[in-house]
């Protein structure tokens, strides 16, 4: 259990989908509505007979135990905040905007405000979807801090519904940038492997056993060929905390400047510390979804970022049209 979190346990009381009957199950306790419980189930935070379920819809029979770890209450209300926001795209019901690395997405524990969540409450004058809670207005998905790019936030619930159901059924097209220590061998391959909670660290991701986890697959191919490293795109087939990251790693080739899962090879230090490069090289740079309520194909793309494109430059990558990016 992590910490600051607390254990809800009960039973089922009749079958049927899992989201109503744990939100029948659970109609005493404050803040567990059937839409947090939802998040909750996305968190992977629900267990029934001891393991871990995600799906809101799935079926379960009468008498089913079940347990919910509930986070730690997170500040009573996020503050509007007028922080610079790049803003992509922006409609009635969602906004698309380009973060930059070093802006949190949501309040939390050590980040309770200057984040994107504050950003947001300023832009929209308060009008995003309810259904991430006070603190997380909105909110549909995340990228880590120090990533940069593409992020789809909910103005409205129906909005945030549907984006949601595309995230779940893993229809969404997400391609990332990454700048890895080493040409990865073949160059072009996919990485498989559930996703689950370090059992040395419970602050890092790892691959875990078959049972465990979440499943996760990426797809990667190297677009450049650099001096003791690579521009490598990413392509997700699922979205899982540090996804990128923890695959990456995983084959030998961890992303450059990432603090938890890389140490930068010898030979490659002087390029990042003249840099001050201090971050994980990896951009979220293609976003592409249908609109939850008009039902129009939206794709969007964001340039690297000019951290990276220094870094690039300083590891003999050749700027293609004025611009990196997937092609």
């Amino acid at each position: 259990m992590d910490r600051g979190e607390s254990i809800v346990n009960g039973v089922i009381a009749a079958p049927g989908r899992l989201d109503k009957g744990l939100a029948e199950a659970l109609a005493g306790h404050a803040g567990l509505s059937r839409e947090r419980i939802k998040a909750l189930l996305g968190e992977g935070r629900v267990s029934i007979g001891g393991r871990v379920v995600t799906q809101p819809s799935l079926k379960v029979e009468a008498g089913a135990a079940f347990a919910v770890r509930v986070p730690e209450a997170a500040p009573a209300e996020a503050q509007a905040q007028d922080i610079p926001l790049v803003i992509v795209h922006e409609d009635p019901h969602l906004i698309v905007v380009d973060k930059p690395a070093g802006l949190v997405v949501h309040p939390a524990a050590g980040n309770l405000d200057g984040t994107l969540v504050n950003a947001l409450l300023h832009h929209c004058a308060g009008q995003l979807s309810g259904i991430g809670g006070v603190a997380r207005p909105g909110i549909v998905h995340r990228i880590d801090k120090d990533t940069s790019g593409l992020l789809v936030v909910a103005k409205t619930d129906a909005a945030h519904e549907g984006l949601a159901r595309q995230f779940a059924d893993h229809s969404l097209e997400r391609a990332y940038l990454a700048v890895t220590a080493g040409q990865p061998v073949p160059a072009a391959g996919t990485v498989r492997g559930n996703l689950g909670r370090s059992d040395a660290d419970r602050k890092k991701m790892a691959i875990v056993g078959e049972g465990r986890g979440k499943h996760a697959v990426t797809h990667y191919r190297t677009l450049a060929p650099l001096d003791g490293a690579a521009l490598v795109e990413c392509r997700l087939e699922t979205g899982r905390t540090h996804q990128v990251r923890v695959h990456m790693a995983s084959i030998g080739h961890a992303l450059l400047g990432d603090p938890i899962y890389g140490r930068t090879p010898k030979a490659l230090r002087p390029a990042l510390d003249s840099l001050g490069f201090k971050r994980q090289a990896l951009h979220a740079a293609v976003l592409g979804f249908i609109h939850p309520v008009t039902t129009q194909a939206l794709r969007f793309e964001s340039g690297v970022p000019g951290d990276m494109r220094e870094l690039l430059g300083a590891l003999g990558a050749e700027q293609q049209g004025g611009r990196f990016g997937p092609a």
